[in-house]
């Protein structure tokens, strides 16, 4: 049987970046995914220059054969409202492919891949993991997304009984009559809110590649809502008519609801798996990254003691970092459309546009750098 320092079940941005620290620390990292790298992996895809910075990513090595679509501005809009275009003059974000982008991460890491291997038995053993009767790990780590097997087998109740955010949306590089036909700026991706500000919708162009989506709180009748969506950018003109209609489903939860156990004796969840997405806009790929940061941090602290007590100080730091985990209630029927009408009202001024949906909700601006001790 097989042994390594830490396991890591899911190789995301998280995954991958926790074992880019972890090994850079000289632990022995195995990455386990059930999927083969690259993979297709749908996403609005783009990173800001946190994510840039705390990566330390080369974006001339990035570059280099891979989408790296430097994004000036914004246009956004709720349905059936002028859209507001918002110019920067410079790159505020980069619009990326996730699978180029995760698959750069992962061969970056310098971690064991175990690759096209799903996680099919996990035991606790001697204070450490078996996993799948092949290899033994004194501390486990779950990055495999919204249905990480690892949150599952720390208590996460899957499959409807948790509240998420659902999201359909689709990529597809455009042929020559297509790009003719998209009005999606390149350096301009376009936010649309919907009517009852329960989601949005996106269109976002990276070079040739178009994504397109929509995700909302209330997903009933999702697929509905994303059809009314296409054919409204359709309407307007600002994609092409002919858009492949296989769109992808994905979910996450927002930070704030059903909030998952983070940590037990030798393991501990980052990213998606923790249940990490900024609640406003979704956007999973800073709160992984910077999560596995602080995973890693008190990881190496640790100095190989992974008891429960030993790991709090994630706990501690992620409740520092995004704000203390508490089940949200509803508001009332009459607090909500209020709500409604006064949002409807904001996204409709230049002021409120750019200082709070994309500087703060968006691209959050105003958010320090991340202090990582291990750096």
């Amino acid at each position: 049987m097989e042994h390594c320092d830490a396991l890591i079940v899911g190789g995301g941005p998280g995954g991958s970046t926790a074992a880019w620290k972890l090994k850079r620390a000289g632990l022995d990292v195995v990455v386990l995914d059930k999927k083969t790298f690259p993979r297709d992996k749908v996403c609005a895809g783009w990173i800001t220059p946190k994510v840039v910075d705390a990566l330390e990513l080369d974006l001339d090595d990035y570059r280099a054969g891979r989408v790296l679509q430097p994004f000036t501005g914004f246009r956004t809009a709720c349905l059936g409202q002028n859209g507001i275009e918002t110019a920067y003059g410079e790159p505020v974000s980069y619009g990326i492919r996730r699978c180029e982008f995760d698959h750069y991460l992962l061969q970056r890491s310098g971690a064991r891949l175990n690759l096209g291997t799903a996680l099919q038995s996990l035991r606790r053993e001697n204070s450490e993991w078996v996993i799948n009767e092949s290899l033994r790990a004194p501390l486990l780590i779950g990055a495999g997304g919204h249905f990480c097997p690892v949150a599952r087998h720390l208590g996460a109740r899957l499959g409807g009984a948790e509240s998420v955010v659902a999201a359909q949306e689709i990529e597809f590089a455009m042929n020559e009559h297509q790009l003719q036909e998209c009005r999606v700026a390149e350096q301009t991706p376009e936010l649309f809110f919907c009517a009852d500000l329960k989601g949005y919708g996106w269109a976002v162009r990276k070079g040739n590649y178009l994504n397109i989506g929509l995700g909302r709180e209330d997903n009933h009748k999702l697929s509905a809502h994303v059809e009314a969506f296409c054919a409204f950018l359709k309407r307007q003109g600002r994609i092409p008519q002919d858009v492949p209609d296989h769109f992808n489903g994905h979910a996450y939860l927002l930070y704030a609801h059903t909030p998952r156990k983070i940590i037990a004796d030798g393991a501990l969840l980052i990213g998606d798996a923790a249940g990490l997405a900024y609640p406003q806009s979704g956007e999973g790929i800073l709160p992984a990254i910077e999560s596995a940061m602080l995973a890693a941090d008190v990881i190496l602290a640790a100095h190989g003691d992974y008891r429960r007590g030993k790991l709090t100080p994630y706990e501690e730091k992620l409740a520092a970092r995004f704000g203390e985990r508490k089940t949200q209630a509803m508001p009332g029927v009459v607090i909500e459309k209020l709500k409604q009408a006064i949002g409807r009202r904001l996204l409709a001024t230049r002021w409120f546009s750019r200082h709070v949906v994309l500087d703060r909700w968006f691209l959050h601006a105003g958010l320090p750098p991340l202090q990582s001790g291990q750096s």
